[in-house]
């Protein structure tokens, strides 16, 4: 396996930024998310305080980062990561494609402003997973459910149906699919809470309830402190220092998952700032 210098979770400012830094510093570059960016740039109608471009429309500040990123030659992979555990001298990144190592890694998913649902922290790893493509195999021959968020998520789901008996699918998004044979789609069911016992697990919802061997909860954002084991958190965000280093060696963070204020421009700083102090790591490494 291949092992990066810098892995970078997250493709909006901060992450793109980071990537940029980086390949200027001649380091070997994996960044994970989407190809497209960020949705919140994206959608955004019109940004007034970014330098150098005033009164740009979100659809062509996003095209702008990503032409920049392309032409200094960063790739992007576009993967979801499940999670990332450090090992030392170097990081394991799950991701639901693929797995990954690094030497260091910097956090710039951003910020959800979805809360966990009731039971879903207390039942992670135990009826609860974010993952149906790495877990599938442990399904054969019975019943999961899966909340969905984005159309991407329908391969996971034909993926797991392909080793599960049964497969309740529950998207929260405009869906338009065609998911059929042993998954059954639901649409317009919101999720309430979720209950763990004697080896079921119970999703229930504002019109019924589903029960199955396990759920998987596919949000494109993970909360951190479930993202990465140890990781210290301020409140909801990753604590961080003025280097942008966390309480884990290796680690850094930038964007809005370090906190407010939720800006472009200050995302795109603390990733520059993350990168730098990335490649000073790993000269320390070398050391």
């Amino acid at each position: 396996m291949d092992r990066y210098d810098i892995a970078i979770i997250g493709t909006g400012p901060g992450g793109l930024e980071a990537a940029i830094t980086a390949k200027v510093r001649n380091k070997s570059v994996l960044l994970l998310g989407s190809a497209a960016s960020s949705d919140k740039v994206a959608k955004a109608h019109t940004i007034q305080n970014y330098l150098g471009l005033p009164q740009i429309s979100g659809a062509d500040m996003a095209k702008a980062f990503l032409d920049h990123a392309k032409d200094m030659g960063v790739e992007i992979t576009p993967d979801k990561v499940n999670a990332v555990y450090a090992m030392g001298d170097f990081f394991s990144i799950q991701g639901h494609a693929d797995n990954y190592e690094a030497s260091s890694v910097i956090l710039a998913a951003g910020m959800s402003a979805m809360k966990p649902l009731p039971g879903e922290m207390e039942y992670l790893g135990r009826g609860v997973s974010y993952c149906a493509t790495c877990d599938a195999a442990l399904y054969k021959g019975k019943t999961a459910i899966i909340l969905a968020y984005g159309e991407e998520d329908e391969a996971e789901a034909e993926f797991l149906a392909e080793r599960a008996d049964k497969v309740y699918y529950l998207p929260q998004y405009d869906y338009a699919g065609s998911l059929g044979g042993n998954i059954e789609v639901t649409i317009g069911v919101k999720p309430a809470a979720i209950e763990v016992a004697e080896g079921k697990t119970t999703l229930a919802t504002d019109e019924a309830s589903y029960e199955a061997d396990g759920i998987f909860i596919l949000r494109q954002q993970i909360a951190p402190s479930q993202l990465v084991p140890g990781l210290a958190l301020d409140g909801n965000h990753v604590a961080v220092d003025r280097s942008m280093k966390t309480n884990i060696d290796g680690l850094f963070a930038c964007g809005d998952i370090t906190g407010t204020p939720y800006q472009y421009i200050k995302a795109a700083g603390e990733g520059n700032v993350a990168a730098l102090s990335a490649v000073s790591y790993l000269q320390q490494l070398k050391k």
